[in-house]
């Protein structure tokens, strides 16, 4: 049983903003999927760089991501304009990527996510203030690895409770 929508969003308090975004990408449903992760973990935007036109048309189902995040959609590495101060932070596996385990996001970040069948463009990496890369055996799908920089940031950025030492919830705080 779902939660009526004003009680749905359960997302703790994190300074900043942060979008997420992809380059290259050339389906509709590998764009529609983050778009929708976006809009559950409380993204400012998204964005694409590079996107082919059928991929532009992404209709995530019913989160109506499009009617409550901005997409901006830039044609080239050199047109794309981030807010001021906004960090872009590439997301691939590189020898020297930052295990996503170990890198602390910045407040205000912008995620880039690599193409379906490649990598992030040698272009945009260089424009990458850092790279993490999300270790795995091997590459995982776009909507996956993009959920998990997002839940990755929400954990380590957002107001919970210490984990404890024990397999286990918190505690509640003892009586005097």
């Amino acid at each position: 049983m779902s939660a009526p929508a004003s009680e749905s969003l359960s997302i703790k308090p994190v300074t900043g903003y942060f979008a997420i975004g992809a380059e290259g990408i050339s389906k509709p449903m590998n764009l529609g999927n983050p778009m929708r992760s976006a809009r559950a973990f409380g993204a400012s935007f998204i964005f694409t760089v590079g996107a082919h036109s059928t991929a532009r048309r992404a209709r995530p189902d019913t989160s109506k991501a499009p009617h409550h995040l901005p997409h901006y959609a830039w044609d080239t590495v050199a047109e794309m304009q981030l807010p001021k101060d906004c960090r872009l932070v590439g997301v691939e596996l590189t020898e020297d990527a930052i295990d996503l385990p170990s890198f602390r996001h910045p407040s205000r970040t912008a995620h880039l996510l690599g193409r379906e069948r490649g990598s992030l463009s040698p272009q945009m990496l260089e424009g990458c203030e850092f790279v993490v890369g999300i270790p795995t055996a091997f590459c995982i799908n776009l909507a996956t690895a993009g959920a998990i920089i997002m839940y990755d940031r929400l954990c380590t950025l957002g107001s919970f409770a210490e984990r404890p030492v024990r397999a286990g919830g918190p505690m509640p705080p003892r009586r005097p």
